[in-house]
């Protein structure tokens, strides 16, 4: 009762240790993984390889798991900021592919963690798969299959023509074929030398889920949402098994072909042999909480790996019907390598020189603190001893006392030790007859012990292949997270494209800016002119105001006159006085009249030039309406303009693609010709040593003559004859098998030179071609060239003119303010 195991609503495990002497401490106690951490949402990914006894699993809890199968272990775990919704382990088991909602990453599988070392551009990659052969992988987006080089990761191939959603991907074994099945019922095969539909098979009614490919390639099993399992081959539905109340989600086949699995919406496994039974026979099994979502076979047809919506993995062993395991072809022997950052090792080799320096530090400090004792202890040796030889003196006395002591009890002793010697028989045999009895006690113990022993090993045993088991899910842990990173790259690319956009966005923001800011020039000058305009307008109304003030000042004097036309006879004495007086009001009011007509005609005259202000202003309001239509229709034609111009771009882009591939195949072409030049050198050489041969095989004949002739002269005596003929058989015997071997040699050689005309004439033809390739990409690229400078040409003149406008606009508008 020591440790206490705790279970999450996250499906998780944790181990707490619960003993006494570390509770009593004040210390922080942490809660630990049983094992490893678990996935705690749906599995969405899982996949095998070949070189290693692991599998890769991902799921919705953003995490990818690298597991060992054989020892039951997480090798590798990883999380990432996105989901993962599928995963694909490479053959080798040192990369794997996942695919995210954003990317699809391509993750190295190091020692302890997972590196992204590319990302692919492939949104909401839903499901991806690498080839038997590990060179290609194949990456589906939407309705798309997408092909790349797991080499040079370039697309190689885009396979278009579902019209639903790609829900499982397979490859043949010869990485010639590729099986694809959909949402809307339609089963594909491609063939991927050509990127073209070889089959097809559709069923409208079924929404496939998942489909499995024979080792042949020739059957395809599919499972859907019609609850049946169908057996598909040269493009019809040859047999299918139904399901009996329940809905298939995943299948798998054996490579040797002799069994299929088959996961259900209940989480139970399905095993059948093929062919596929007619009636039920099949064996259900038990296994998961939730609807399986993957199912994999390992290579050597060991293990049936499932995966489900319930977070959880199971590891099958696959038995014959006798209880044992299935016979392998062939012994499996595992890789071990693994990949290593080259950082991390520098970072180590590093580590390890400071520590060597370290060592050898501490080996100096070591010597100096040996050489320090040495001398203390030196010392102390040299104390004790002259203390040591001061005791043996008086110790020596002390002995010789005790040695007279010691004579007198010898003689006692001897004395007690026949009594007990007596006493010891006596015992002895007591003690004999005890320990035959306890002897027999402990057989008895020993073979209960043995047992238990047995008993002990058989549990250590079982528990030795749980920890095998644990370390193959760690592995699985760690390709994900590799995978997740490699989708992370693909991020960066996706962000720089939008940057390009957002600059377009913002110079057409610019744009309209200057545009919003010449028009507030226009109002502002608008404003300051209808100002001006209202305070004329208030001086007029002032002067107004002083006529009539002068009016009614003219009306008071008449009054006054005609008072004083009345008061003239009662007052003549004071009409002299008053005369000049009189006069100089009537000067005032004659220069006043003519102030008020003066100012009276210049209303008139602001009055009138008001009006024609007035009617400017309506013919300035027409003019600014066409001219605002014919702005209008320039920023069309500008818009217009500029798409022909991005159009032309893109024709420039294809143009230069083209170039690339002409210069591609000039390079291959050049090295197709320094290849023939080579052989023609090789041929030439071969000419010379043959003509070397003739030269020798005529003079060999010559000597050959020569001794023949001389042999003739024998021709009375038979026995010189006969050993002179025996000598030329001796001397030219391997030359005349030469001969025979050279005259077989003329006919290799007359078709070599029919071979040798052939790829002159090849490489003659192939000159002219490279001419000819030469001569029309050049001329495209004169011809490219010429229309992008009468595109440049005609923008330039379209923005002078839109400057011209844009001109006559604000003179217009400025004229417009200042008659206002």
């Amino acid at each position: 009762e020591e440790t206490l195991v705790i279970n999450t609503n996250k499906n998780q495990l944790y181990m707490f240790s619960m003993l006494s002497t570390d509770l009593m401490k004040e210390k922080p106690a942490y809660f630990v993984y049983l094992n490893f951490p678990l996935h705690t949402a749906s599995i969405t990914g899982l996949d095998t390889c070949v070189w290693k006894p692991i599998l890769a699993t991902c799921s919705l809890d953003r995490s990818v798991c690298i597991w060992n199968y054989k020892m039951n272990t997480l090798e590798l775990y990883k999380e990432y900021r996105e989901e993962a919704h599928t995963v694909s382990l490479h053959p080798t088991g040192l990369f794997c592919l996942v695919g995210f909602s954003d990317k699809l990453r391509f993750i190295s599988l190091l020692h302890e963690d997972m590196h992204v070392f590319k990302e692919f551009a492939v949104r909401q990659c839903r499901e991806c798969s690498f080839s038997n052969g590990g060179h290609l992988f194949a990456a589906v987006s939407g309705n798309v299959i997408q092909i790349y080089s797991s080499i040079t990761f370039e697309n190689i191939n885009n396979l278009k023509g579902h019209s639903g959603k790609v829900h499982a991907v397979k490859w043949s074994t010869d990485d010639a074929k590729l099986v694809s099945c959909d949402t809307h019922g339609a089963v594909y095969e491609w063939n991927l030398l050509t990127g073209k539909r070889e089959s097809e098979c559709v069923l409208k009614s079924c929404i496939y889920s998942s489909i499995a490919l024979s080792s042949d390639a020739k059957i395809i099993f599919a499972v859907g949402s019609d609850q049946t399992l169908k057996e598909i081959s040269e493009s019809l539905i040859q047999n299918e098994v139904p399901a009996l109340g329940v809905v298939y989600t995943a299948v798998a086949v054996s490579h040797s072909g002799h069994m299929v699995f088959v996961g259900t919406s209940l989480g139970t496994i399905r095993a059948m042999k093929y062919p596929l039974p007619l009636t039920r026979d099949f064996n259900d099994y038990q296994a998961h909480a939730g609807a399986v979502t993957k199912m994999s076979v390992t290579n050597d047809d060991q293990f049936l790996l499932t995966a489900s919506e319930d977070s959880s993995i199971f590891i099958w062993k696959v038995f014959d019907k006798g209880g044992g395991l299935l016979k392998r072809k062939k012994e499996v022997k595992y890789a071990e390598e693994v990949l290593v950052m080259k950082s991390d090792i520098e970072e180590k080799n590093q580590a390890m020189l400071e520590l060597q320096i370290r060592v050898k530090e501490l080996q100096i400090e070591n010597y100096y603190q040996l050489r320090l004792k040495d001398m203390l202890c030196d010392e102390k040796i040299k104390e004790l001893e002259e203390n040591f030889t001061q005791e043996i003196g008086s110790l020596k006395t002390i002995h010789q006392i005790l040695q007279a002591e010691k004579e007198n009890q010898e003689l006692q002793h001897q004395f007690q030790l026949s009594e007990l010697m007596n006493k010891q028989a006596r015992d002895v045999q007591q003690l004999e007859s005890d320990s035959i009895q306890k002897l027999l006690m402990e057989n008895e113990k020993y073979q209960e012990l043995e047992v238990k022993s047995q008993k002990m090993q058989e549990q250590y045993e079982r528990q030795l292949h749980n920890l095998e088991e644990s370390k193959s899910r760690a592995v699985k842990e760690l390709t994900e997270n590799y995978e997740k990173k490699l989708n992370e790259k693909s991020v960066l690319l996706e962000e720089a494209q939008e940057e390009m956009r957002q600059q377009l966005q913002a110079h057409e923001e610019i744009k309209k800016q200057i545009e919003e800011d010449e028009d507030q020039e226009i109002l502002e000058i608008k404003i300051k002119y209808e100002r001006q305009l209202f305070e004329e307008k208030e001086s007029n109304q002032q002067l107004k105001g002083e006529i009539g003030v002068v009016n009614k000042r003219l009306n008071s004097l008449q009054k006054e006159l005609q008072e004083r036309n009345r008061d003239a006879e009662e007052m003549r004495e004071e009409q002299q006085k008053l005369q000049g007086i009189i006069r100089s009001l009537e000067k005032d009011i004659l220069a006043l009249k003519t102030e008020i007509q003066e100012r009276a005609d210049t209303i008139q005259d602001k009055e009138k030039h008001i009006y024609d202000l007035k009617k400017k202003n309506q013919e300035l309001g027409k003019f600014k309406f066409i001219l605002d239509y014919k702005t209008q229709e320039f920023k069309t034609e500008i818009e217009s303009r500029e798409n022909d111009i991005k159009k032309m771009k893109e024709q420039i882009y294809k143009m230069e693609g083209e170039l690339e591939q002409f210069h591609k195949e000039s390079t291959q072409m050049k090295l197709s010709i320094t290849q023939l030049q080579q052989k023609l050198k090789a041929t030439d050489t071969e000419m010379r040593r043959e003509k070397q041969k003739k030269q020798n095989m005529e003079t060999l004949i010559k000597r050959f003559k020569t001794d023949l002739h001389n042999c003739v002269g024998f021709i009375q005596d038979s026995k010189k004859m006969k050993n002179e003929i025996r000598e030329l058989y001796t001397k030219y015997v391997q030359q005349s098998d030469l001969v025979e071997a050279e005259a077989g040699d003329i006919d290799l050689q007359q078709e070599y030179m029919r071979q040798r005309e052939y790829l002159e004439r090849n490489l003659e033809a192939l000159k002219k071609k490279v001419v000819k390739d030469q001569e029309i990409h050049q001329a495209a690229y004169m011809r490219i060239l010429q229309e992008n400078m009468c595109l440049i040409k005609e923008i330039n003149d379209l923005r002078q003119e839109l400057k011209v406008a844009h001109t006559q606009v604000h003179d217009l508008q400025s004229a417009l303010r200042l008659i206002k």
